[in-house]
C-alpha cells in the first residue's frame, strides 16, 4: 500500500466542506480498482489475462451481496485518483470480537498525480467507518509498507506492518512434497491451445408444404453431392446468425426465426481432416411451391434445387448423409431433438 499521510496542495475536487469527494465503489469500478492495484501496488504489474481475471472475481463481490467494499475518489478528469478494499470474513468470535466478523484491508491505493492530497486518508476513513457501522466488523487486518504504517496507526492500527506470508497451493495426489507445484490457472490463449480442435457448421432443413426434404446440388463437393442450405460457422458468429447468412448467400431467401434446433451432429476426426466437426441443424419450416420457385442459387456453390420424399433421397447420397437427412426428419416429426454422432465415420 502506498503513503499519503501529509497533504501538501490543494486537493480538487473537494466537497462542500472542503474534503475529498469519496463514493463507494460499484462492479462497474472492479477494473479500474484492478489497474490501480496492478500498476500502484504490486511490485511486478499484471498481465491483461491477470487483469482480466481478478476485474472479473472482484465485481460481483463489490455487490451487496458480495464480500468486497470499497471506496474511491474520482479525479476532477473522470479517472480514479485513489481507492480503498476492504474483504469482509468470518473468524471465531471472541470478546473484542463477539460477532466474528473481521475485515482486511487488501488494498489502498492512490495515482501517483494525485499523491500528498489526503486522499488516502479519506478512502482508508470512509472504508473503516463503512465496515464498523454497516457491516458490524470489529477484527481489522492488513499488510502495508513501513512509510504508509504512520497513516494507519492513526486509525488505530498496532504491531509489524511487515507481517509474514505463504501462498500454499493445495498437494495433488502424486505430487512429490517439496516439488515445485503446478499451476491452476494458465493464459487463456495457452489454454485454448490445448484444446482439441473442431470445425463447426450449420444448417436450415425446409421441405415443402407435403414434408418432402428440399436440398442443393453442390457443384464442388462431389463427397457431398446433396445437402441442406447452411456452411461453416465465421469465427465469432453466433449460430443463428450463421444461419440466416448462409440461408442468404446460398439461396436469397431470409431465415425467419424464432431459432429451432432439430439436431446436433458430430463428426470425428479423419485422416484428410484432423480435427472434429459439429453440426447444429436448425428447423427452416414449410416453402410453398412459389418460394421454392423464387429460391436464387448461387452457381459458385449449388446448381440444382430438387424436393423429394424422404425415401427416394437414400439413393442420391452417401450413406452417412441419409442417416442425418433421417434424423433431422424424424426430429421435426416427432418433436424430439436428434443427435447423431456417426458423421464421417464412413
Amino acid at each position: 500500500m502506498n503513503a499519503d499521510t501529509a497533504p501538501t496542495a490543494a486537493a480538487e475536487p473537494r466537497d462542500a466542506a472542503g474534503r475529498p469527494p469519496v463514493r463507494a465503489a460499484t462492479p462497474a469500478d472492479a477494473e479500474v480498482i484492478t489497474r490501480m492495484r496492478s500498476e500502484h501496488v504490486l511490485s511486478a504489474p499484471f498481465t491483461e489475462d491477470w487483469v482480466r481475471q481478478c476485474t472479473d472475481e472482484l465485481a460481483p463481490r463489490l455487490t451487496p451481496e458480495g464480500d468486497a467494499r470499497a471506496f474511491v475518489v474520482d479525479a476532477a478528469d473522470g479517472t480514479m485518483a485513489a481507492c480503498a478494499l476492504g474483504l469482509i470474513h468470518p473468524v471465531l468470535p471472541a470478546p473484542a470480537y463477539p460477532r466474528g466478523r473481521a475485515a482486511r484491508v487488501q488494498l489502498v491505493a492512490t495515482h501517483p498525480d494525485h499523491r500528498r492530497r489526503g486522499y488516502a486518508r479519506a478512502v482508508v476513513s470512509a472504508l473503516l467507518d463503512h465496515l464498523a457501522a454497516v457491516e458490524d466488523v470489529t477484527l481489522f487486518e492488513l499488510h502495508t509498507s513501513p512509510e504508509a504504517a504512520p497513516l494507519y496507526r492513526e486509525f488505530g492500527f498496532s504491531g509489524n506492518p511487515a507481517l509474514m506470508r505463504m501462498t500454499r497451493h493445495r498437494q495433488r495426489a502424486g505430487v512429490v512434497p517439496g516439488a515445485q507445484p503446478d499451476s491452476t490457472w494458465v493464459p487463456p490463449q495457452q489454454y485454448a491451445d490445448s484444446l482439441p480442435r473442431a470445425a463447426a457448421y450449420v444448417c436450415l432443413y425446409v421441405t415443402d408444404e407435403d414434408d418432402r426434404p428440399l436440398q442443393l446440388h453442390s457443384v464442388y463437393s462431389p463427397g457431398h453431392p446433396w445437402h441442406m442450405i447452411g456452411g461453416a460457422m465465421d469465427l465469432g458468429e453466433r449460430p443463428w446468425d450463421a444461419v440466416v447468412r448462409e440461408c442468404r448467400e446460398e439461396t436469397g431467401m431470409a431465415a425467419a426465426g424464432p431459432p429451432r434446433l432439430l439436431a446436433t451432429v458430430y463428426g470425428l476426426p479423419r485422416e484428410r481432416r484432423p480435427y472434429s466437426t459439429l453440426q447444429l441443424i436448425f428447423d427452416g419450416g414449410r416453402l410453398t411451391a412459389e418460394q421454392i420457385r423464387g429460391i436464387t442459387l448461387n452457381p459458385r456453390e449449388h446448381d440444382e434445387v430438387r424436393v423429394l420424399p424422404l425415401a427416394e433421397w437414400e439413393a442420391l447420397m452417401p450413406a452417412r448423409d441419409f442417416v442425418r437427412l433421417r434424423a433431422v426428419e424424424e426430429a421435426r416429426r416427432t418433436g424430439v431433438a436428434a443427435y447423431v454422432d456417426t458423421w464421417g465415420n464412413a
